[in-house]
This record gives structure tokens, sequence and C-alpha cells, in this order.
């Protein structure tokens, strides 16, 4: 006999009664209750497989929530009775339905790919015999022209989501983007009278740190002082930064360059506004109003941090949320400012949620002016990727002088430039970094000059 559940009362709750990454780990509810304890291990069970960040984690919570809601109206099933007649009516309501209620073929496949898992994870464990998904084996055309089996794809993936999901700016855009809506700036540049906006300065150079590093909006909220000021640096001399495991996507670390120019104004931030948004801090006892505080010293041994109770803890070891609750204390153990770079003006770490509505707010200044600009934090990385991979291909075609040559050797040429933006980005898959080629095939503005300086190295007719 099936088992009936009201869809209203399935809800979602965000966070539990836990430390570190498990106390974002969401809970499916009925009634209040837990809805299947089976469904709550696999959530407490995705930190282990590589889930580890609050937005990926939120993001499958709601995305099981749907899908049980739906199973419960429509189908009178619970999550581990559906069956492939359940999938087809799913995509039916999701994506066929009037306008208003479709959602994007992008997040279809994110739904899809959240219940794949799920599904694996369930013939795994033995609490069903098979998933509602078919699966195939299919071939894809490689890189530099290999042929690479990708077993086992979801047929009820959209094959058409994939170029959707790469958004990214012009530098004019962004320009103005910074200056009018991050600067409250007038578009002629002007200041713009009465603007009141008093962390300008912070946010601007906050984009410009995305869009000249590519880096994910965690990773770039979670950021240290101590990471980019350095007491030795040179003047005019870029830093080669590295980034934790633990502060990066997939616990996989890499290294990001950092502008010699971004540098020096981070460094100007940290001793004006930063400064002041420390007194405050202090002055209000800010440590008292974050959750969970850690309270280190202020001297540290090369990737350890001294906790004041004792002992240490390994900088691999901090994910951006943990990074967000240092504290560093005085040498009489007083608290006295947090570790994380980007602070509010009473002190407290910005995090990256408030990013998000500081650059919706900027935006929306924009618009003000007629300027049809929208920008996201994550557009920036993918503008910092586009237009890396652009120059990179331009010195390439520049450096290795080739006339009109096979395809084979095009894509050998590439082969460095893809592989560094790759290293970068932190992708995993150089499959991934590949999506920008095309997305620099569509925008004739980024290759401009490449396509000049490969007609300057042809032979001209005279020599012909």
């Amino acid at each position: 006999m099936d088992i009936v559940i009201a869809a209203l009362s399935i809800t979602i709750q965000e966070r539990r009664s836990a430390d570190g990454v498990d106390a974002h780990v969401p809970m499916i509810l009925q009634d209040g209750a837990l809805y299947d304890p089976a469904l709550d291990r696999f959530f407490r069970d995705l930190p282990l497989n590589g889930v580890r960040s609050r937005h990926s984690l939120r993001a499958y919570g709601y995305d099981v929530l749907v899908w049980a809601r739906f199973l419960s109206e429509a189908c009178a099933k619970t999550i581990w009775q559906a069956d492939r007649h359940d999938v087809l009516a799913y995509h039916r309501v999701r994506r066929r339905a009037d306008a208003g209620q479709r959602i994007s073929a992008a997040s279809w496949n994110r739904a899809v790919a959240c219940l794949d898992r799920l599904y694996r994870w369930g013939v795994q464990e033995g609490l069903i015999a098979e998933a509602p998904f078919t699966h195939r084996s299919v071939w894809r055309q490689g890189y530099a022209g290999r042929r690479s089996q990708v077993a086992a794809r979801n047929d009820a993936y959209e094959p058409a989501a994939r170029r959707a999901d790469v958004s990214f700016v012009t530098l004019e855009d962004y320009r103005r983007f910074r200056d009018v809506g991050l600067k409250a700036l007038l578009p002629d540049g002007r200041t713009r009278p009465g603007a009141r906006d008093r962390n300008g300065i912070r946010n601007a150079l906050f984009a410009d740190l995305l869009v000249t590093t590519g880096l994910r909006l965690e990773e770039a909220s979670s950021l240290f002082t101590s990471d980019l000021v350095f007491a030795d640096q040179r003047p005019g001399r870029q830093v080669w930064l590295d980034l934790p495991d633990a502060q990066t996507k997939g616990d996989r670390g890499r290294q990001i360059l950092v502008p010699a120019r971004l540098l020096e104004q981070v460094r100007a931030y940290v001793d004006v506004e930063r400064a002041h948004a420390i007194t405050k801090f202090q002055q209000r006892s800010g440590w008292q109003s974050i959750d969970r505080p850690i309270f280190v010293h202020r001297e540290r041994h090369a990737a350890r941090l001294r906790l004041l109770d004792g002992g240490d803890i390994a900088l691999d070891l901090l994910d951006p949320e943990e990074r967000c609750r240092i504290i560093v204390c005085d040498s009489d153990g007083t608290p006295s400012e947090p570790a994380a770079l980007w602070l509010s003006e009473v002190g407290m770490p910005v995090q990256p949620n408030s990013w998000e509505v500081i650059f919706a707010r900027a935006s929306s200044r924009c618009r003000s002016f007629g300027l049809d600009i929208n920008i996201s934090p994550h557009q920036l990385r993918h503008t910092f990727a586009v237009h890396m991979l652009a120059m990179l291909i331009q010195h390439r075609i520049r450096d290795a002088a080739l006339p009109a040559g096979s395809m084979e050797g095009y894509r050998q040429m590439l082969g460095d430039p893809l592989q560094q933006v790759q290293r970068l980005l932190g992708h995993a898959s150089l499959t991934t970094t590949y999506i920008y080629l095309d997305h620099i095939a569509t925008r004739a503005d980024t290759v401009d000059a490449a396509v000049e300086e490969l007609l300057g190295l042809l032979p001209s007719e005279a020599t012909l």
C-alpha cells in the first residue's frame, strides 16, 4: 500500500545542530519530523563525497524537496518509490509547463544531477533495486582530437543547457559597473552629489580581484589579510598565491596570480578602511556576535595557526565558513580583529550572500542611469576565463608564428592556454575549460587583436 504524504507538509531545514560542514547539511522534514532516515543519511554522506560548499548543500536540499513534493502531490509516492514514468511526468511539469512556471534547461540538469546521485547512492545502499533513470554510454570528441568514452550518461539531461551556463561581460561594461554601480560615480566619472556609499572602494577592489584572478565567490570572501599583505613584497611584483585545499571547491587547492597594482590597492584598503572597521569591531566587542569564533594567536608557524586555548590547526583544513570565524588575538589574549580581509563597516567579515546583494544593488544603480548592466560575482569568474584565454591564445599565435595549418596543429597550439586557464580556475577537467572556446568564437571583439596579429605574421603576396 502506497504511503501518501501531503506535499505542503514536506519542508526543509537548512541547518542542523552540528559542527563544521555538517551544520549546513539540510534536512527534509514531514510535519516537523524527519521525512526519511535513509534520505537523511544520504545528505549526511554528501560532505564525504565531495559536496561541501554551503551553497551546493543547500541546492541539493531544495532539489530533493521539490522532487519529494511532486511525488507526494502528483504520484502519491515517497522518494524511494519513484520510477521512470514519474521522471517523465516531472519533466513535463518542470520543463514543458507555461513560461511563467517553466525552469531553464540548466536548472533542470542541476536537479537531474542531484537526483541521479541520490538514486545511485540508494542502489549502492540496497534501498532500491534500480534507479528511475535510464543511462547510456556515449562518445564525445575529446581534447586534441582524441576520443574518450563517457560511461553511463543520464538520458534525462538536456544538452541545450551547456552554452547558457557561461555568462560574461565586456571589459567596458565591467568598468561602467565598477565605477557607476560600486563606486557610485556618475557615468561621466564625476562624483555623484549626495552619494553615501562608504564601502565603494572596498566593493570595487573586491570586484577587481574577482575579474583579474577568476576566484570563486566563497574563495575570495574567505581570504585572510595575511594572504595578500606581504611584508617583503617588492613594488611592481605580482604574487602567486596558494589557495589551501579546504578553501577551494573539491578540496583541490591551486595557485592564483594576483596583479601588483591590485596588491598595492589592497594594502591601502587595509591601512585605511579596514583599520577603521577594526576599531569599531574592538569597541563593540564584535567577536561576541560571531557564531562559534575560533581564537588564534597573531604569530603563526608556516601553514598552521596557533589556537589560543592550545594546539594548532592546519590552514589546509579550514573551509571558507571556518576561515570567516577566525579571530586574531593580541599577545595578552585579547581578541583584536577577524583574520578575514573583507570587513563590514563595524568589522564583521563580509559573507558571500552579502556580496550577492552588493552586486545586485550596484546593477540596479547602473540601470537607473540607463545602462543595461546586470552583473553577478560569478559572471566575473567567467569574464576572467574568457578574456584570459583570448589573451593567451593571442600570445601563443604570435609566438608560434604559424600560417595556415592543420586543425591538429591548431589544437596543439591551444593546449597550453587551455591548461593554464584550467589551473587558474581550478577546474577538475579540461573539458569544463574547453567550453570557453565556444564563447570566444561568439564574441568577435575578444579575438580581433589575435586575428590582426596572425595576419601580420602571414607572408605578404609580394613574397609568395
